[in-house]
Order: C-alpha cells, then sequence, then structure tokens
C-alpha cells in the first residue's frame, strides 16, 4: 500500500503482506548489527527457564521486517517520518511467521508535491495473534519520481 503515489491513497485502505518467517540467522544477524545480546534472544539455556521458555526476537526485528513487508516503492517514498505508539503484544518466536497488516489512518498535506501517509501498522502471526502494533508514517511524493537511464 505505501507503494502508491500520496494522491492515490485513501483513509480506511487496507492491506496484508505475505508472510516471512524469522530464523535464527536473522536473530545472530540483528545481534551483531545492534550489540543486543540480552541473553533472552541469545542464550538459549538461559531462556529456557525464562518466562517464556524459549528464546524471544528482538523488538526491534520485530518492527524492521513487518515495516519492510510492506512493499515500499522508491519512486513514491521520500523519507521515512516516525513512528508512534509502538507497541509489542505478544512475543515473537524463532520460527514464527509474521504478516503485516496495514490501514490508512491518517494523510496530510507537506508542500504541494509531497504528503505524510499515516497506517497502523500491525504484525500478525501464524496463530493469527498481533504481536506488534505502531503507528507508522511515511513522506511520500504525489508522482511518482522517474528517472531516465543514462545514455
Amino acid at each position: 500500500m505505501m507503494n502508491l503515489p500520496y494522491g492515490e491513497l485513501v483513509i480506511g485502505q487496507r492491506a496484508r503482506s505475505r508472510g516471512r518467517t524469522i530464523t535464527e540467522t536473522d536473530v545472530v544477524n540483528f545481534c551483531m548489527l545492534t550489540g543486543n545480546w540480552l541473553e533472552i534472544h541469545a542464550n538459549a539455556e538461559f531462556s529456557s527457564k525464562s518466562m517464556y521458555g524459549q528464546r524471544v526476537v528482538q523488538g526491534g526485528l520485530v518492527f524492521v521486517i513487518s515495516n519492510a513487508l510492506l512493499g515500499f516503492d522508491s519512486e513514491v517514498v521520500e523519507a521515512f517520518y516516525g513512528v508512534d505508539k509502538l507497541r509489542f503484544l505478544k512475543p515473537t518466536f524463532i520460527g514464527d511467521t509474521l504478516y503485516a497488516e496495514s490501514e490508512v489512518i491518517a494523510l496530510r498535506d507537506k508542500g504541494e508535491t509531497r504528503g505524510v501517509a499515516t497506517a497502523l501498522l500491525t504484525a500478525v502471526n501464524q496463530r493469527h495473534e498481533r504481536v506488534m502494533s505502531c503507528e507508522f508514517s511515511l513522506l511520500l511524493r504525489r508522482e511518482r519520481l522517474i528517472v531516465s537511464p543514462q545514455e
């Protein structure tokens, strides 16, 4: 949905993404990238004694994978504008499959050539449980940016 120009979006417009399974490699790579080696994410023995009985996927990873599932178009997206009301509603585990659901909840003009689109973004797992929710905003062009190939 966030692959449409600003002028083609309407409040209430909805979309659902394809699925994406979270792997052990995803979690370890995110630990490496962010330095977040909390034992609840990185230590299976420690995590087996935690309230969840297993490792939990980092919330930041759940967020970035979920918003990437929306399917952005570089000819439309000018910039990431912000996120509000981010909440992790249930844990996500290695092996869970996430789907992103979005609904346009606000549109605000930002000059003559751009606008800010805000969607309620929800991550849902294979058990149909909502695991994350936020208001996700992008600065979008009113018209596609068409770049001619150099000759």
